[in-house]
């Protein structure tokens, strides 16, 4: 596959991916304001951790597949390569949270919110690349990949 067909691909996966995470933070705001008897701030901190699992899972599966073009199968492999998948995005992941904090921090509103969940996202999805592609896809088992 060409380099421009590569971000293409992966910039459309992000993309899936980020808007995931968002709608399942809205769903799990939006039950917390009309169920949930929690502080708004534990609502929030919820509503991060369910969008942030919700786009990893995806974009697992879409880099898995057709980015890094990784058809390995078994239990024990996938759960080894999800582990470092993980691993390599908790990095990122402060990168993401710690944008979208701040947006929501500062000017309070949805849109501000999810304006620093974007580009947090974007910024964390280029390092995660390459964290993955060295690590996680790497068919060179004297890298971390091999632990």
């Amino acid at each position: 596959m060409s380099g421009a067909a590569l971000v293409l691909r992966y910039t459309l996966f992000a993309v899936i991916a980020t808007l995931a995470n968002l709608l399942v933070q809205r769903l799990v705001l939006a039950a917390a304001a009309l169920v949930l008897p929690i502080p708004h701030a534990l609502a929030y901190v919820g509503a991060l951790g369910a969008g942030t699992m919700a786009g990893l899972v995806l974009k697992y599966v879409f880099d898995k597949r057709w980015i890094f073009d990784d058809r390995a199968t078994g239990l024990s492999h996938h759960g080894r390569q999800f582990s470092l998948y993980v691993l390599m995005g908790l990095a990122t992941t402060v990168v993401f949270w710690g944008t979208e904090t701040a947006f929501w921090l500062a000017f309070g509103t949805t849109v501000a919110r999810e304006t620093g969940g974007v580009l947090g996202l974007s910024v964390g999805y280029v390092i995660k690349y390459r964290l993955d592609r060295r690590f996680v896809f790497s068919t060179d088992t004297a890298g971390l990949g091999a632990v």
